[in-house]
């Protein structure tokens, strides 16, 4: 038997062969946990055939699935019939079109997962902290007021990154958020904003969105090791698409 890992994994965005890819190359096995940050649609044309994929996968792996706020966007549209015109603009298009050819009892499937089976937030026995976007509240959980947050907002990886290195944690200047956990585990906001292609750290923050929804690949990573493997960069894995994020 092959030693376990905790592997974390960015943003998939619909791109289902750069999710084999990294599985591949990595050496996934059901020995591993893999904690799947969210956001599994939108962006490339293969929205519903990840979910496909997942649903299967779950079977025979050890798997936590976050919940990411391109997932509720999904749910309120096959739940409600809302197509929020930002989510429409910013990769929903795309999931519309692929959901064309998909029946309605597997649209039912794919709902019923969204909403049983993703969680808001994972916490390890070793105290770190796995989330989509990051948390407002000074006390962290469970005490954020407004659940969304935890799949929109940005401002924890902001602050993060606006630290000084040199600032003692026990400074009074030392942002709250930052002190309650070891290391926190992120998507949601690609590095490509800061001009990289690979996994950040600021603080004790970890961004795992290194872009597969744009220009980037997609990322896993040993959460103990730091270890990292990464597809190709996800849009030259579907010729003749264009970003849908943008």
């Amino acid at each position: 038997m092959s030693e376990s890992r905790t592997l974390v994994i960015g943003d998939i965005h619909g791109g289902l062969r750069a999710l084999m890819q990294v599985f591949d190359r990595a050496v996934v096995t059901p020995d591993d946990l893999v904690i799947l940050l969210g956001d599994y649609v939108d962006g490339w044309s293969e929205s519903p055939q990840v979910l496909d994929f997942l649903l299967e996968w779950r079977r025979t792996h050890r798997a936590v699935f976050l919940r990411g706020n391109h997932d509720m966007l999904l749910l309120d549209w096959l739940r409600k019939g809302i197509e929020n015109p930002n989510w429409l603009k910013h990769g929903g298009r795309s999931t519309l079109l692929a959901y064309q050819s998909v029946s309605l009892a597997v649209r039912e499937q794919h709902a019923a997962f969204i909403e049983n089976e993703l969680v808001d937030f994972y916490q390890d026995d070793r105290q770190r902290l796995f989330v989509h976007a990051g948390f407002t509240h000074i006390r962290g959980f469970p005490h954020e007021y407004f659940k969304p947050m935890l799949y929109w907002d940005r401002s924890l990886w902001e602050t993060a990154l606006a630290v000084d290195p040199a600032l003692p944690k026990d400074s009074p200047r030392y942002p709250s958020r930052l002190k309650l956990y070891p290391e926190v585990f992120i998507g949601h906001t690609s590095t490509i904003q800061v001009g990289s292609k690979q996994p950040l750290q600021a603080a004790c923050v970890w961004n795992l969105d290194t872009g597969a929804g744009f220009t980037g690949p997609l990322t896993l990573m040993d959460v103990d090791s730091k270890r990292f493997w990464q597809s190709d960069e996800v849009h030259t894995l579907y010729p003749g698409e264009e970003p849908r994020l943008v």
